[in-house]
């Protein structure tokens, strides 16, 4: 027996990227410098007031026990405070918030929490892949909903709910988009929220790239949106907006049915996160906040350089109004071959390391993702080693490919 026995292992894909990650560490054992803008992991420091804050609690010995599975209040309440600054949004710190282990894990649990066996869920296709797979871990089923061109989403989606046997319960959004990086404004989130009130679906929004904007426009939260709060509830998270990814503190925000299920089976989970890290995110919410702008500014410069770059290396891409991402479409002369080929090809030929798009659904199989998370001098190392490859024959690399 192997682990392929199990259940919940069997109804999972194999993980695509796992291939990329595989060659890319096969390379840099062979001494090869591959510039990893693969994975979306910010290497900016985190700011050094939330590290302050974090010294300080931590030599409180009284700080090292257990902490609250639902997040402290304190936190809570600053997520709350938040919420009415930035979206004017009022939302009940006991009620319609619980701080979550980054909000990977909210999704995840959530999921759990509100599906079963036979439960059918709406899921963008290409989608971050915890969106469909969380709910496909809790034993649920998915039905994709194309976002790709040629697709109109509010068309599909009408369809979906008019065909689905048995009705759906719940439909994911995430904007702006992991990994195509698209926006959308309130216009967009409320016939949806009308038309899911009506059918009595939730909506779930993922929301962490939304202080990662570079057009002057901030992305909104679909808790704007009136009777939003009836059946929506909201993920956002500290990894990206303060470069705190690996302390793992995120949120969930809304519908207090959905707050309700998510915290009673954390609370059979989990202890929450560790007390000193929920003061020191309590103190990043509540404190400053020139540095989220300088962590904006980073990735928009970084956008800059990259999307010129590519461009005058003959690979011309969308250049993203949001998130640390840019969502490429293969060159012409290599998109039959499909995205995981393609991104073999650019690590061999480039030393160049980026995410195919078929890891995050079949409709992403014509793009590549390439975060922003490497600094300038890498980024133009990145690109002169794509202008080399560029340069180099298609047909011959199609036949090494075929080999």
């Amino acid at each position: 027996m192997s682990e392929e026995d199990f259940y919940r292992i069997k109804r999972l894909p194999p993980y695509v990227f796992a291939e990329v990650n595989g060659a890319k560490a096969r390379l840099r054992a062979e001494g090869r410098d591959i510039i990893d803008l693969g994975m979306g992991n910010p290497d900016s420091p985190t700011p050094k007031h939330i590290v302050e804050k974090l010294r300080e609690v931590i030599l409180d010995e009284n700080t090292h026990g257990y902490s609250q599975s639902k997040g402290i209040a304190g936190l809570r309440k600053a997520q709350a405070a938040y919420y009415q600054r930035r979206f004017g949004v009022e939302v009940d710190p006991n009620s319609e918030v619980v701080v979550t282990i980054g909000s990977k894990e909210g999704l995840a649990n959530l999921a759990n929490a509100i599906s079963s066996p036979g439960d059918v869920i709406l899921v963008p296709n290409p989608s971050y892949p915890i969106h469909p797979f969380g709910f496909v871990i809790a034993g649920a089923s998915i039905w994709n909903i194309p976002k790709a061109p040629g697709f109109d989403f509010m068309t599909q989606l009408k369809r979906a709910i008019a065909h689905c046997t048995p009705k759906p319960i719940a439909l994911v959004l995430n904007y702006p988009c992991n990994p195509t990086a698209e926006t959308v404004d309130l216009s967009f989130y409320e016939p949806i929220i009308d038309l899911c009130r009506h059918h009595g679906i939730y909506v779930l929004s993922d929301l962490a790239y939304c202080e990662i904007y570079f057009d002057g426009n901030p992305p909104p939260s679909i808790l704007q949106v009136k009777g939003a709060k009836d059946i929506a509830i909201e993920f956002t998270t500290m990894s990206k907006t303060y470069s705190m990814a690996g302390w793992r503190i995120g949120f969930a925000v809304g519908n207090k049915r959905l707050i309700n299920a998510l915290t009673r089976i954390k609370s059979y989970l989990d202890y929450g996160a560790f007390t000193p890290i929920q003061v020191a995110a309590t103190a990043a919410l509540n404190g400053p906040q020139d540095c989220v702008e300088q962590i904006r500014t980073l990735y928009k410069q970084r956008r800059d350089v990259l999307v010129k770059g590519l461009k005058s290396a003959g690979w011309e891409i969308p250049s993203p109004k949001a998130s640390m991402f840019a969502w490429a479409p293969l060159p012409e002369a290599y998109r039959e071959m499909g995205s995981l080929a393609f991104s073999k090809l650019l690590l061999k030929h480039a030393e160049v390391a980026v995410a195919p798009g078929i890891g995050f659904g079949e409709y992403g199989d014509g793009h590549v993702r390439i975060a922003l998370v490497e600094n300038e001098q890498r980024l133009r190392q990145a690109i002169r080693n794509i202008k080399r490859f560029m340069q180099g024959d298609p047909e011959k690399y199609k036949r090494e490919m075929a080999a």
